[in-house]
């Protein structure tokens, strides 16, 4: 019997190429869009700036250049979920169309930052919004919190919600991204790398054999920071976020850390305009798109 939760699972285990994550939510779409070339005086209402945003993001999955050649998987937001194109659900167009796993963020943002970190704020219809995932054919889903220093307290309480969060995905029978992003900026940034990574083997340690994970993290100080985990059964694919930097730092520093593969936002999106022909936003798009594929393989 067809499997498909199986065969995605399999494509994202062994198959080549990059996440895209297209993913903005609230706080950060009037950025996208102004990107894109939509300023904030081209939209009166929330729903109008996320027709807005659907029609951004509809563009681009639907366009030639976003294929299975170059992309694995696609993070959605919870309104894109709900939405269709082309008369399918999003998470049915990208695997039924595409090939491309679907993927939902399901955090509701950071908190305020304490012992030199954002947790993430607590997400109260958790239960509900994963059988939505489940009726809409999700894979796996995303949840972000930050680091900003080296801190022991704040780190092991990032990576204990982190963990106990991705259990509960996983028992709805999901894969979750862990995402403990380390700020680029951060003057101990290596420091709390170091860090990370031991807190993360501690809570692997305490899974069970049948678990799948994985872990989206900023690009490391030191290059092959990562690969230990890698080894990990229970570890599906670790993916990077471009954390800020442009596209070309990010493609430079991930293609120092083999078996690293990009998950990428503003770096994917950046040079898109609603003003471009379909024909030229095609081209840019797979400009890009074959430029991170390059450094994530």
């Amino acid at each position: 019997m067809y499997n498909m939760k199986t065969e995605q699972l399999e494509r994202m285990k062994h198959g080549t190429g990059f996440i895209a994550a297209l993913d903005q939510s609230g706080g950060s779409t009037p950025k996208a869009l102004r990107d894109y070339g939509i300023e904030m005086s081209e939209y009166h209402t929330e729903d109008e700036m996320y027709d807005l945003i659907q029609q951004m993001r509809s563009r681009i999955i639907a366009s030639k250049a976003f294929s299975s050649n170059h992309i694995l998987g696609a993070i959605l937001f919870e309104k894109t979920m709900e939405r269709k194109i082309d008369n399918l659900y999003t998470a049915d167009y990208l695997w039924e169309k595409k090939g491309i796993v679907p993927f939902l963020k399901i955090d509701n943002g950071l908190e305020e930052e304490k012992d030199g970190v954002q947790m993430m704020k607590p997400i109260p219809k958790l239960e509900e919004l994963l059988n939505r995932a489940t009726a809409k054919n999700i894979f796996g889903t995303k949840m972000r919190s930050v680091i900003h220093e080296a801190n022991g307290d704040g780190i092991h309480a990032i990576v204990e919600q982190q963990f106990e969060l991705g259990q509960k995905i996983a028992d709805a029978g999901f894969v979750p991204i862990l995402e403990p992003e380390v700020d680029i900026r951060s003057s101990s940034k290596q420091e709390a790398e170091e860090m990370l990574i031991g807190e993360i083997e501690n809570h692997l340690k305490k899974l069970d054999d049948s678990m799948n994970i994985m872990l989206k993290v900023s690009i490391p100080s030191v290059a092959g920071t990562y690969n230990g985990l890698m080894n990990d059964p229970r570890v599906v694919r670790i993916v990077a976020l471009s954390g800020g930097y442009s596209r070309k730092e990010a493609n430079e520093l991930l293609r120092q850390n083999p078996k690293l593969i990009a998950s990428f936002s503003r770096a994917l999106l950046s040079e898109l305009s609603v003003k471009q022909t379909q024909q030229e936003f095609d081209a840019v798009l797979l400009k890009i798109i074959i430029e991170i594929y390059e450094a994530s393989v």
